[in-house]
């Protein structure tokens, strides 16, 4: 009986060392060098150019021209109620007079953002203004309206 519990044993520690020993083999199409290659020959989608902003000198929004850019905004609400999505903005608009505010509808829920924000500095320090008066604040990337 000890032997047979022995043998048992032995085996399976054999086997154990057997299946760490396996080797793995990566098989790479030879499509994805050559299109590597051909997207760093010709430049396809470089890098984003990081631009660096200083803080901005007060605008004269009267004699200034309103256009879309790409910057930031923050997110205070995102749910499947249209009544809480109205309910948040008009609570925004109430207490943060100086600042535009958005609803959208993306299925299935409505989103509340805030801001237009040339930088993500500033959009972050706005944000942490926000985070004790909403829950869930974060600061999104997309096209925003700013005065030049």
């Amino acid at each position: 009986m000890k032997r047979l519990s022995l043998l048992i044993l032995l085996s399976c520690g054999l086997s154990a060392l057997q299946a760490q020993t396996k080797q793995v083999d990566i098989h790479q199409d030879s499509v994805i060098s050559m299109l590597q290659e051909f997207r760093a020959q010709w430049n396809l989608n470089p890098e984003p150019e990081k631009k660096i902003t200083f803080s901005s000198r007060p605008v004269d929004k009267t004699n200034a021209t309103r256009v879309k850019i790409r910057g930031f905004r923050v997110q205070i609400f995102s749910g499947s109620s249209r009544n809480d999505a109205y309910g948040v903005q008009s609570k925004f608009k109430s207490q943060y007079k100086g600042y535009e505010s958005y609803l959208s509808y993306e299925e299935p829920n409505y989103r509340v953002k805030v801001g237009d924000f040339r930088s993500r500095a500033e959009a972050n320090r706005f944000r942490e203004v926000l985070r004790n008066r909403y829950s869930n604040v974060f600061v999104i990337s997309e096209d925003v309206w700013v005065y030049q």
